[in-house]
Order: C-alpha cells, then sequence, then structure tokens
C-alpha cells in the first residue's frame, strides 16, 4: 500500500466516526487521558487546518495562532469535513511532496509529515472508536503500513511526551495491536 493511500483510508475511517458522534458523546471520555471525543476531534481537526498552509509553503510564523483553540465551533462534523477535505486535497496536489514542510521539529520532508498525519488519523481515529464505543479497527493494510514507522519513532516521541511507554504485546500479534500498544494504549 502507497502511504498516500493509506492517510486516504484513515482519513476517511476517523471521518466515517467523526459523523458517528452523537449530540451527547461530545464529552465522553476518550484513551487519551486528557481528552474528550471533542478535544480529540479538535485536535485532528486543527492538524489538518494546518496541512494546507504548511504543503503551499507556509512558515509556522505565517500560520500564527489562527488554528488555536477551538476550531469546532457549532458544528463539530461541519468543521472536520472541512479541514479533512482541504488537508485531502492539499496532500493530493501535483508535487506536493517534494518539498519540505515547516513543522515545530524544523524542515520536515513532506513524505514523514504524511506518514505523521496517517499515523495521527488511524491511531486517533482508534481512540476516538473507543470513546463512542463503535468497531475500533484500523484497516489491516493501514496498521502494517504504520507499524514500522510507529516502532522506529516511539522511543523520540515518549521523550517528548506524546505518546505513552508501549504495553507489552506478543510479536504474534496483529499489526493493529502492536501499533496501538507501541504507542501506549491496551489493545
Amino acid at each position: 500500500m502507497r502511504l498516500l493511500d493509506g492517510f486516504d483510508l484513515a482519513l476517511d475511517t476517523f471521518s466515517e466516526r467523526v459523523h458517528r458522534v452523537d449530540d451527547d458523546r461530545w464529552d465522553t471520555e476518550t484513551p487519551c487521558a486528557a481528552w474528550s471525543v471533542r478535544d480529540l476531534v479538535n485536535h485532528l481537526t486543527s492538524e489538518h487546518l494546518w496541512a494546507p498552509w504548511l504543503l503551499r509553503g507556509a512558515t509556522l510564523a505565517e500560520v500564527g495562532d489562527r488554528f488555536d483553540g477551538d476550531v469546532l465551533g457549532d458544528d463539530p462534523v461541519a468543521a472536520w469535513d472541512g479541514a479533512a477535505a482541504g488537508s485531502r486535497a492539499a496532500f493530493h496536489a501535483s508535487g506536493a511532496l517534494d518539498t519540505p514542510v515547516q513543522t515545530s521539529g524544523g524542515p520536515t520532508p513532506a513524505e514523514e509529515y504524511l506518514s505523521q498525519m496517517a499515523l495521527d488519523l488511524a491511531v486517533h481515529g482508534w481512540d476516538l472508536a473507543r470513546g463512542i464505543e463503535v468497531d475500533d479497527r484500523i484497516d489491516p493494510g493501514v496498521a502494517d503500513l504504520l507499524l514500522g514507522y510507529a516502532e522506529e519513532k516511539s522511543a523520540a516521541w515518549q521523550n517528548l511526551g506524546i505518546f505513552d511507554p508501549p504495553v507489552p504485546v506478543p510479536d504474534s500479534a496483529p499489526p493493529q495491536d502492536r501499533l496501538i500498544a507501541v504507542l501506549g494504549r491496551r489493545p
């Protein structure tokens, strides 16, 4: 599976789950200890609002704080849909993956940025599913695609406080369980 295809599948899955959030579930807890369902969707929406800017070459200073705080407003689903559509179009634009983007970690290859975004969609899609109590499956091809990347990066991310320490699972566990576990979640 190509990385862009994995991103698209993870984006579609996350979107489908956002559309399944009932009005009374936005304040429900997720496996991300500090985030409710709304907080989690807000986080992803903000990230995807940034993507078109960064992929066009904007600096962090140029984007500024425009996507800080509550970006969901009164219609979280519509806010997510708009951000997701803009992000998808930006990643699919001709030449989008050819030029490094500015991130908080400095200049980052666009393919690395795409990997980060795909991983965030897949793992937070699992978190969202758990929060709203729906099927939490990650597409097996997506899980397999992202597992090696997550294993390679997880120690550095833990040092930054981005993810909890890995949860032990057998080497024979399916890729989804190993992916979730390496990022500090209990499958």
